[in-house]
């Protein structure tokens, strides 16, 4: 039987670790977040803004990670953002002057300059405060904000502490009530990390529905009707919703995917490596350690070669808005196939790191704008949707029991556990162990007391980040992830003994505090077990 018209859902799952150091005046890692709001959050607030007030009418589903959230509401990491977009358009300032007399460079350093200034006009227009503008596009059914585990966890590799795994999605959703005034109906398990029976927590704490990767349905039992194009319901009644890997490859992949395309920006061509130390030194790193800048002059050209062209940004917008009018042809033809085969309507969930977009491709707002227009101006073929919207026009949906899987290489496991990252988890088991430990044993702390409990609690969701291990495995800033992992296997030992110890250095916790001080509603009960032996607060 024919099925109604096929569903579009684009995914956007945003997030960075949680990084904050007040004890630097210039810490590199810092700069990730500000490179992500320049580059990524402000543009595509621009777009979503731009799209409603022409009256598009369209839906995406956006996850917002608890880390990402904390610091975008930090006054320090705000403020120091401030400093560095200032720099920023100072910088820009001056290479308008340097290129005036360079015909190839010229009108970018134009462009670059309106760019930087309009940003920084929104992010004042919105009181500095990022979480609201997008919180707004949510109340007006344009953004479905959902959310991720506590620090980004992920939780496969946790299994052995079913309190721990509990925590982080308490805590996330705890997180996300705080911030947006209500509870998450979806969560982006981190990386599409499936466990069996993490349906079952993810149902406790209301969440209605999740994301996994393709072989996260296409190998459940009994096996699924129509592979990934429609949700599959686990056995404690929470939805989960497979990656469509088609449009994944089209958006993802470098090398065949529209962002490897000769005429978009060049991302590793930046003034911060190109021009002389002397003129670009006060917009780098205070070491003088040459870092990007975000001003880039050149195409891609081609990717075997160094001998990059400069960059036309007229001819890469136009660029763009044809990807995403392929884009969107595909997604019809493949959709009417579909069709054919389906008594309700077909899904295809398209899932991207949001960062992708602006950061690493400087032309991926545009293209999501002109993907979300022509979307709607096409509705009677594809209509864009979201995950809630979609279950509550179609109810058949088929049971199945789901087996574990990522989103990572090869499906599993591997690039969170291998001899790069190995040595983490030994230190994350047995402090998750000592966790509940304490939780179990201080059921009327003393003010001082519930401090540093709180306090080991963070420490220990800060360790059970899957960045660290990520950045091992990439071997990008190694030195930085290994670092983090010591200190928080560190403070959260120095707070087990001396809470055992009942001698707690308040001046040294008062400086962890203020440091590590994400979560500030936390509460480290969520750490005792239940008669089922799972941690879910009574």
């Amino acid at each position: 039987m024919k099925s109604s018209k096929t569903c579009l859902a684009l995914v956007l799952h945003a997030h960075l670790p949680f990084v904050r150091h007040p004890e630097h005046k210039d810490m590199m890692e810092e700069r990730w977040l500000y490179e992500a709001i320049t580059d990524t959050y402000l543009p595509l607030l621009r777009v979503f803004e731009k799209l409603r007030t022409d009256k598009v009418n369209y839906s995406v589903t956006i996850s917002i990670s608890p880390p990402l959230l904390n610091m975008l509401s930090d006054p320090l990491l705000i403020s120091r953002y401030s400093d560095y977009l200032t720099k920023l358009e100072e910088l820009a300032e001056k290479e308008v002057k340097r290129t005036e007399w360079q015909s190839d460079f010229y009108f970018t350093a134009l462009i670059n300059r309106k760019n930087f200034s309009e940003l920084r006009n929104l992010f004042e227009s919105y009181g500095r405060n990022l979480i609201a503008a997008f919180a707004d596009l949510q109340k007006t059914g344009h953004l479905e904000i959902i959310t991720s585990s506590a620090t980004h966890a992920f939780l496969p590799l946790m299994s052995e502490s079913p309190e721990s795994v509990t925590a982080q999605i308490e805590m996330a959703v705890k997180d996300y009530k705080r911030y947006f005034k209500k509870k998450p109906i979806g969560m982006w398990l981190p990386e599409c990390g499936y466990n069996p029976g993490d349906d079952a927590i993810l149902k406790h704490f209301g969440i209605t529905y999740f994301f996994t990767d393709t072989h996260g349905i296409t190998g459940a039992i009994p096996a699924p009707k129509h592979g990934v194009y429609e949700p599959l319901k686990t056995p404690s009644g929470v939805y989960a919703f497979g990656r469509d890997s088609l449009s994944s490859r089209q958006v993802w992949s470098s090398f065949e995917g529209y962002p490897g395309d000769p005429v978009y920006r060049e991302f590793y061509r930046d003034i911060g490596f190109d021009l002389d130390i002397e003129y670009i030194a006060p917009y780098i790193h205070e070491s003088g350690h040459r870092l990007n800048t975000g001003i880039k002059y050149y195409k891609i050209t081609d990717k075997n070669s160094e001998d990059k062209q400069p960059y036309n940004i007229q001819e890469a917008l136009q660029r763009a808005e044809t990807h995403a009018k392929h884009f969107i042809e595909q997604r019809i033809l493949h959709g009417k196939h579909l069709q054919q085969e389906m008594e309700q309507s077909p899904i295809i969930i398209s899932p991207y790191d949001c960062e992708l977009f602006g950061h690493w491709w400087y032309e991926g707002p545009a293209f999501i704008y002109n993907l979300l227009k022509l979307a709607a101006a096409r509705h009677e073929e594809l209509y864009l949707t979201t995950p809630s919207q979609y279950l509550k026009r179609n109810k058949k949906i088929q049971k199945a029991n789901l087996p574990i899987s990522s989103w990572g290489h090869k499906g599993y496991s591997e690039v969170w556990l291998n001899d790069t990252n190995a040595w983490i988890y030994p230190h994350m088991h047995a402090a998750a162990e000592r966790m509940t430990e304490l939780a179990e044993k201080f059921h009327k702390p003393s003010p001082l007391q519930k401090r540093a409990l709180n306090q080991a609690a963070r420490e220990l969701m800060l360790l059970q980040s899957s960045d660290w291990a990520f950045i091992m495995k990439t071997g990008t800033t190694v030195e930085y992830a290994t670092k983090r992992v010591k200190d928080h296997v560190f403070r959260f030992n120095k707070l087990y003994t001396d809470l055992i110890a009942d001698s707690i250095d308040e001046a040294w916790l008062k400086t962890v505090e203020l440091r590590d001080n994400i979560f500030p509603k936390i509460d480290y009960r969520m750490y005792r077990q239940n008669s089922k032996g799972v941690g879910l607060r009574s």
